[in-house]
């Protein structure tokens, strides 16, 4: 099967292409600014429905951000069969905090220490994280099953997923929905005012502030909502100078039980990161399909699964390759991974000095939310662009219809399916998963037409060409 580029003639820098110094800056600084926030968001969410310490709270916060430092160095710099080679950033997996906050709120029910079930929770992650590992080996083999189409569903659920976040944010978040003053006039005013910013400077013919869009409308309305008292430093007090990573610094404990519903969800993970990479190579105007495209699926759900090993190790959550940092290269044009290596950097940086890491957590919801919306859309965009990428027949428009129908409907009702099993609610009750298992099943049930499956022999037949050539 012979590669498949893709064909965005608006990069200003490609993957391969070394920026100026100080435009990596600015171009690492964007990235960390739209993904900060969500990137730590987990951690202090665990913490606070666990009830733990600030002390704990605070640490895993640095850890999130060190292991997601040590992730994104491995993705982009693609060292043997590890990385995808692209502008890979890896982040926290929000499908873990609720799995996480279930299980250790059991935990603590059963009498169970703090630091006891934290050693059970990076136990059961450690070990799970081997099954995305393990999992990298197998993916050349299911281009039957993981097609573009397959593909772009995940992304385009991927990005309508998000959306339903940014505008939450936009409206002031979940605390405004709390204390009554979601969608008011400051948080809609400050929310619109980062969005036309970000809009202006994309618009705009000069890379540089093209490159700077983002970072520069989240900096105007961080400035708008500090004079309108909407910044709480609170956050800020009572942190260590200095956190020092320590190897399973709460033990190692594993419990089957826990494991096989993390499992689950480590499974459903890989699928994610398919789509994620698939959707960064779109907007990097890679293949998204071919050898080339294939090893660099390969090397980097090999990398998720590797980096998720340390993350556990040091006493992160589980990290996957991020969704959000798409949406920034598709709106700046920079697609290049070297400036990952400088985020890799700062988020090292960062780990160590807990208090500038929580500084980025004062950002108000409707500053993240003018951004966030508009680059989740952009997103769902990159979805359909590979969807169409691989032609849209009667057979793939059956897929990519019924897998929207049955996903996005998931996320207007997830009990829709509450009547099945626990095991296989657990699957669908997420819309991404839901509508990327409909995508797999039809793809696989749907008879192909002549052509198609002449495509497919075509590509098997190389596998097993390749294979013997490497023996």
């Amino acid at each position: 099967m012979s590669d498949i580029p893709t064909e965005n003639n608006d990069l200003v820098y490609h993957v391969d292409d070394k920026p100026p110094f100080n435009q990596c800056i600015i171009g690492a600084i964007t990235h960390l600014l739209a993904i900060f926030v969500p990137m730590v968001a987990p951690a202090l969410i665990v913490g606070t429905a666990l009830n733990l310490p600030a002390d704990i709270t605070a640490y895993l916060v640095s850890m999130a951000m060190i292991a997601s430092g040590i992730g994104t160095w491995l993705q982009v710099n693609r060292y043997g069969p590890i990385g995808s080679g692209l502008l890979s950033i890896q982040s926290v997996n929000f499908s873990f905090v609720t799995v996480m906050i279930a299980l250790g709120s059991t935990m603590k029910a059963d009498g169970l220490h703090v630091e006891a079930m934290l050693s059970t929770l990076m136990g059961v992650s450690f070990v799970g994280a081997f099954l995305v590992a393990g999992s990298s080996f197998i993916l050349p083999y299911l281009k039957r099953v993981i097609t573009p189409t397959v593909s772009g569903v995940v992304v385009l659920m991927i990005g309508l997923s998000l959306i339903k976040v940014g505008i939450i944010d936009f409206g002031g978040g979940f605390s405004a929905k709390s204390s009554g003053t979601f969608g008011n006039y400051e948080n809609i005013g400050i929310g619109l005012l980062v969005l036309v910013v970000v809009i202006g400077f994309n618009c705009c013919q000069n890379a540089l502030l093209r490159m700077g869009g983002i970072a520069i409308g989240i900096i105007v309305g961080y400035v708008v909502a500090l004079f309108l008292g909407m910044v709480d430093f609170s956050v800020l007090n009572n942190l260590p100078l200095v956190t020092v990573p320590i190897p399973f610094k709460y033990g190692f404990t594993f419990d089957l039980h826990a494991f096989l519903v993390a499992a689950i969800i480590y499974m459903l993970s890989v699928l994610e990161a398919v789509g994620s990479i698939t959707a960064t190579a779109m907007v990097s105007n890679q293949p998204i399909e071919g050898d080339e495209y294939t090893a660099r699926l390969s090397g980097g759900v090999l990398a998720d699964g590797l980096v998720s090993v340390i993350a556990a190790m040091l006493g992160s959550l589980p990290l996957t390759t991020f969704s959000q940092n798409n949406g920034v290269i598709q709106m700046t044009g920079v697609a290049s991974r070297h400036i990952g290596k400088y985020i890799a950097v700062i988020l090292v940086i960062l780990g160590l000095f807990p208090i500038v890491g929580r500084f980025f957590t004062t950002i108000p919801a409707p500053v993240l939310g003018g951004a966030m919306t508009l680059m989740f859309s952009m997103i769902a965009i990159a979805g359909i662009r590979i969807i169409i990428s691989n032609g849209l027949n009667r057979r793939e428009t059956i897929i990519v219809a019924t897998s929207l129908g049955l996903g996005l409907g998931v996320s207007y009702d997830p009990e829709v399916f509450r009547i099945l099993p626990a095991s296989i609610y657990v699957l669908v009750e997420n819309p991404i998963c839901a509508g990327g298992l409909t995508a797999i099943l039809l793809n696989w049930l749907i008879p192909l037409n002549n052509r198609e499956s002449q495509s497919v022999a075509a590509a098997e037949f190389d596998i097993t060409a390749a294979e013997k050539n490497t023996d």
